[in-house]
């Protein structure tokens, strides 16, 4: 790849993350904040050491992603069910309402992986960047579902029923449960029983991208030194 293109390339991945954050925090608060800045620079650096310089085959890196798309899905079904975003609100004091929660993962979400897959297709390589982030954020992140039971809430801890009331920014949040397991004696948060099902394929797609990457360096010819 030309340094160009290669520059604009990685120009674009920092744009989309730095991006994300900021929407994050500007709508929810800092919380999400450290994970999508957390995922986006792990996946930008599985990025440049995988598919950046060689987009891998298609059917290799799609089978993955999909599957992960896929299981996302189900998992925020869950999530969406059980109040996800109202529970983060409590547990944070941050503002994620319903309302937002829907608009991120049930509209603009699903744009997002369908351009996604078709930009793997074709080894666009922005594409690639955008999977590895779903990969190591909707994918590995997901392990904070079982911490989060952990976890005092910062609003009415000791309060199990559900609450609604202004968060710090002044934004109402309703009906915000409490999964704390101090105060539940269960140990459960939004999301927690699907969590598995885009960690797997998120998984088994870095190992496959982390492979190739090794075999295509192992194939690369080697550069003979100059006769003096």
């Amino acid at each position: 790849m030309k340094t160009t293109h290669r520059t604009l390339n990685i120009a674009a991945a920092l744009l989309f993350t730095l991006g994300a954050m900021a929407l994050a925090y500007a709508r929810i608060g800092l919380p999400p904040v450290v994970i999508v800045g957390g995922s986006g620079l792990v996946g930008l650096l599985l990025w440049r050491r995988t598919y950046l310089d060689v987009p891998v085959d298609p059917r290799l890196i799609l089978p993955p992603f999909l599957l992960t798309v896929a299981g996302l899905e189900v998992h925020m079904a869950e999530e969406y069910l059980t109040s996800f975003g109202p529970a983060i609100s409590r547990l944070f004091d941050a503002s994620w309402t319903e309302r937002s929660f829907l608009m991120v993962f049930a509209f603009v979400g699903p744009a997002i992986y369908s351009l996604t897959a078709l930009g793997l297709f074709y080894r666009v390589p922005i594409a690639g960047f955008v999977a590895c982030f779903i990969f190591v954020g909707p994918g590995l992140a997901e392990l904070t579902h079982f911490i989060f039971p952990l976890i005092e809430p910062a609003i009415l801890p000791d309060v199990s029923a559900p609450v609604s009331q202004a968060v710090s920014n002044g934004g109402f949040v309703a009906d915000m449960p409490n999964y704390w397991i101090g105060a539940s004696g269960r140990y459960y948060f939004s999301g927690l029983y699907t969590a598995v099902l885009p960690m797997l394929p998120g998984s088994w797609a870095i190992v496959r991208l982390l492979g190739a990457a090794r075999r295509n360096r192992a194939d690369a010819p080697v550069s003979e030194p100059l006769a003096a």
